[in-house]
């Protein structure tokens, strides 16, 4: 980067997108200038909308983190919306930035582009190996689009054209910004809700979705900011050594797992919750396990920082501060 560079961040008011802008905002205008549209300013499922967009800005890197998001109601409810708006976002903001000359781009995907039943840990040629998550499958399947579009464009534009199109697949991420619908909200925000209501209105049993047993990891969003810059501006020499033409995407997060009922327990104790928690097996828990091989990123020099108990109670406090409640 240089103090004229011009960094678009795609989806910067949301959570991944807003914790990459914090990050580069402490270093703007002193070594690059940061770009960045709301989508009431700018549709990214619009595709000449777009192209005129990046015409008329031309900046030289893009961090994609604009996506449609939620945890498994959602996802199950709205798999339509799910598939055709990621779909997108990611073709017509590539396609768009390979033809105005973008030479740098990160695409920020998801852990669950891996098979259900992928062997565990998780390492990046799990890809494609087996059948999907059903409940997430069409998100998970737009997600592949992009990693598969990103190594394609290098393949045949990289030598031809310099570009460097990257992409960064995050575990089970939370922190400020996140959704905390009760119903469409991942796991962690979606805990932080109901143990913070039933602490206010002194319910008795928190119910959670699932039998408490399958296991996953975390990552804070910060982390996942940090880790997009740092893996962004690695030079192409050394981030090329460890990956190649066919699967150039790199696994992230915290290489920690845990199980739904020991977060459970875990959030309701920061919270202050001292009421009963009940398990509702009658609902979907979702993949058995999913733990990424990180062992990757770590080889490139990168490695998670925040643990989990701080960082879920850096959370609840942005929670409260984003929806103006009393603890």
């Amino acid at each position: 980067m240089t103090p004229k560079s011009k960094i678009f961040i795609a989806g910067h008011n949301g959570m991944v997108g807003s914790a990459i802008y914090r990050k580069l905002r402490k270093f703007e205008g002193t070594e690059f200038k940061l770009i960045t549209r709301s989508r009431i300013k700018l549709d990214l499922t619009d595709q000449a909308k777009v192209r005129s967009f990046f015409e008329s800005e031309k900046p030289d890197q893009i961090y994609l983190a604009a996506a449609k998001v939620g945890g498994i109601h959602a996802n199950d409810t709205y798999p339509a919306e799910f598939i055709y708006q990621n779909l997108m976002i990611q073709n017509n903001i590539i396609e768009s930035a390979f033809q105005t000359g973008v030479k740098k781009l990160l695409f920020l995907g998801s852990s669950c582009i891996y098979p259900k039943l992928a062997a565990q840990p998780i390492t990046e040629d799990e890809i494609l190996k087996g059948k999907l998550e059903p409940t997430n499958e069409p998100y998970a399947i737009a997600k592949i689009a992009g990693i598969k579009m990103c190594e394609s464009y290098n393949r045949q534009y990289g030598l031809s054209h310099g570009i460097d199109y990257r992409s960064l697949m995050p575990t089970n991420l939370y922190g400020p910004g996140d959704n905390y619908h009760p119903d469409n909200s991942h796991v962690i925000p979606g805990l932080i809700h109901r143990f913070h209501t039933a602490k206010v209105q002194k319910t008795r049993v928190v119910n959670v979705w699932g039998s408490g047993n399958v296991l996953r990891e975390f990552l804070h969003v910060d982390d996942l900011a940090d880790a997009s810059i740092y893996f962004m501006n690695m030079d192409q020499k050394t981030y090329g050594s460890k990956v190649h033409s066919m699967q150039n995407h790199i696994n992230i997060g915290s290489g920690q797992e845990y199980s739904i009922k020991e977060l459970a327990i875990l959030v309701s104790k920061v919270i202050g919750f001292n009421g009963e928690i009940s398990f509702d097996s009658s609902k979907p828990d979702g993949s058995p396990r999913k733990l990424l091989d990180i062992s990757l990123a770590e080889c490139l020099g990168w490695r998670a920082n925040i643990g989990l108990q701080n960082g879920i109670k850096k959370t609840y406090h942005s929670f409260l501060e984003e929806n103006g409640v009393a603890k």
